[in-house]
């Protein structure tokens, strides 16, 4: 799904500054050296050690702010953490308006896959990247504390929330209904049902664990050498695997085929909503955003012509054409026969008046989540969400798709691209070495181990605009926005495991670290084999597995607190 540009980030970053910058000053004794120091930032509620007293905390840059107390450390691990957010929100929207330029085939199987898991290879390099190599080896479990919490956040409490969100009724032949959710929160007769092409991608995903094999053999033996040379192994499988995954996605890109199918849909949607806004008398949603739906049934009434209380294909493809669509040529009947699959919840090819006010208000519902708003829902509300709507169905159409159309500025499409790839890598570099600086001193202040901080709180910053928008896709109840939504899970996964793995296999290496992370490693492998088995040879999950994803969260800590805490697994 592609990112709303927000608010200015200059604005962002003076505000959360600003904020930090209400600590004080003071000066930190520099040892034997009476009255030299380095002025360093202090949370006001901190107290102030008597003169004389060493320690401290170390500016990142020289001028980042820092505190040794837990409060303040937590605020830090949070406004860096939502500057992590951002970086990944405008890397997700120039990547993918890249799509404009070079098409869906490079740019959507090559780029994008790398670029949407940039933010946590950045974190994962900074944590290991600077100081002495003592100081490496402590704060690279922060690393792999968000390597290994993305992975099992992505697969078990994202991966079962879609399923409860997605249910739909399951039929006897174990297949869903588009769409038709009468059975409530039934264990064995709701769920969601994807297509064989998604289990391919799982199967990618179960493949791409292993490296982590490779790395763990001198482990797994017992061995009392060749441990560099396994680690150089691994990072050599892990980025030949990249290649291979990326290589696949530029030949077989359907998943881009099913964005592209959505992106119709929400273009049909959105014109539909903006046309009702000027041509209906009143406004489809209230100032504070609740829909008005009287005016809804007068929209049903001007489409309904023969005034008989339901709508059949004539009569919406008569004001469908009536619809301008920016001069994007959208077949008519491609239309209705979304329009239809997405209100007819009784299969009784018409929609009547309460299927029309419900199909209405879900798509309203989905504009306001998909536009931002200061809070008042104003007539230019629904001409946004059009407008971004169409900017997202050109960007995922092929230069050679016969449906697509030129770009209308592409000097201006490439330089806004390029200014948000630019901006979200600025931002990523610059906040992760702050951001990892700041979980590691929250961990020394409250005596958590950066492990747990990491595997709970990193993952929320660099994956929650993707889980949202895995969610909302989920929420369509359909097939087809189920499979993709399973797929990206599925490939976000593939490059935790590939490029991120990669990237920390490297930092090992290089830096002559020492691989003491098997509890770690072989909750990646549990989490990943079970959800790879389960999910690569079936199509159809009942509701009652998303218990089996959710318990897989918690077992997943206990497991890494009892090897490494208990019995002090390295």
């Amino acid at each position: 799904m592609p990112t709303r540009l927000p608010a200015p980030p200059l604005l962002l970053l003076l505000l959360l500054l600003a904020a930090a910058l209400l600590a004080h000053g003071r000066v930190i004794p520099s040892a034997g050296v009476p009255g030299a120091g380095a002025t360093v930032l202090r949370l006001p509620s901190e107290a102030a050690p008597p003169a004389g007293e060493g320690g401290g905390c170390e500016m990142t840059y020289g001028f980042l702010p820092c505190t040794g107390t837990a409060l303040g450390n937590l605020f830090l691990v949070l406004a860096y953490g939502f500057l992590m957010f951002k970086a990944a929100t405008y890397l997700s929207a120039g990547s993918e308006l890249l799509l404009e330029i070079l098409g869906p085939g490079v740019v959507g199987g090559l780029f994008l896959p790398i670029l949407g898991a940039l933010p946590d290879a950045m974190l994962i390099l900074v944590s290991g990247l600077s100081g002495t190599k003592e100081v490496a080896q402590s704060q690279v479990l922060i690393g792999m504390g968000l390597l290994a919490g993305s992975t099992v956040m992505l697969l078990t409490l994202l991966w079962g929330s879609c399923v409860v969100v997605g249910k739909c009724d399951l039929l006897e032949n174990s297949t869903t209904t588009d769409c038709q959710d009468t059975k409530g929160f039934s264990l064995f007769g709701s769920g969601v049902s994807t297509d064989v092409q998604t289990s391919y991608a799982a199967r990618i995903m179960a493949i791409s664990i292993f490296p982590f094999i490779i790395v763990q053999i001198p482990k797994i033996f017992k061995l009392h050498s060749g441990h560099r040379l396994t680690v150089l192994l691994g990072l050599i499988v892990a980025a030949l695997l990249v290649l291979a995954y990326c290589l696949y996605q530029v030949f077989q890109p359907w998943i881009q085929r099913r964005r592209l199918e959505y992106a119709r849909l929400k273009h049909v949607m959105s014109g539909l909503l903006r046309h009702a806004q000027m041509h209906v008398f009143g406004r489809l949603l209230d100032e504070d955003g609740t829909p008005n739906v009287p005016v809804i049934e007068k929209l049903f009434h001007k489409i309904d012509l023969d005034n008989d209380g339901k709508l059949e294909r004539g009569e919406l493809q008569a004001f469908i054409i009536g619809i301008k669509f920016e001069d994007v040529d959208l077949d008519s009947s491609l239309a209705v026969d979304q329009i239809m699959a997405d209100f007819d919840r009784s299969h009784n090819h018409t929609i009547e008046k309460r299927e029309f006010v419900d199909g209405i208000l879900r798509w309203l519902e989905e504009a306001k989540h998909s536009v931002a708003t200061s809070g008042a829902y104003s007539k230019k509300f629904l001409q946004d969400f059009h407008t971004r709507t169409r900017e997202e169905h050109n960007l995922l159409l092929d230069k050679d798709d016969e449906d697509g159309e030129a770009i209308e500025n592409p000097t201006w499409t490439c330089f806004k691209a390029i200014s948000l790839l630019l901006l979200g890598t600025a931002m990523a570099a610059a906040f992760a070495d702050p951001l990892v600086d700041a979980v590691h001193n929250f961990s020394n202040a409250t005596s958590i181990p950066s492990f747990f901080i990491s595997f709970i709180a990193m993952p929320l910053a660099t994956n929650s605009s993707e889980a949202v928008s895995a969610i909302i896709f989920a929420s369509r109840k359909k097939q087809r926005t189920l499979s993709l939504t399973f797929s990206e899970v599925y490939g976000a996964v593939t490059m935790n495991n590939t490029l991120c793995l990669a990237v920390f296999l490297a930092l090992v290496y290089v830096r002559d670290l020492t691989w003491d992370f098997s509890a770690e490693v072989l909750v990646i492998f549990l989490v990943c084999t079970i959800m790879g088995l389960f999910t690569s040879f079936r199509t159809n999950f009942p509701l009652w597995t998303c218990f089996v994803a959710y318990l897989l969260y918690p077992l997943s800590l206990i497991i890494v607190y009892v090897l490494d805490f208990k019995f002090g697994w390295s």
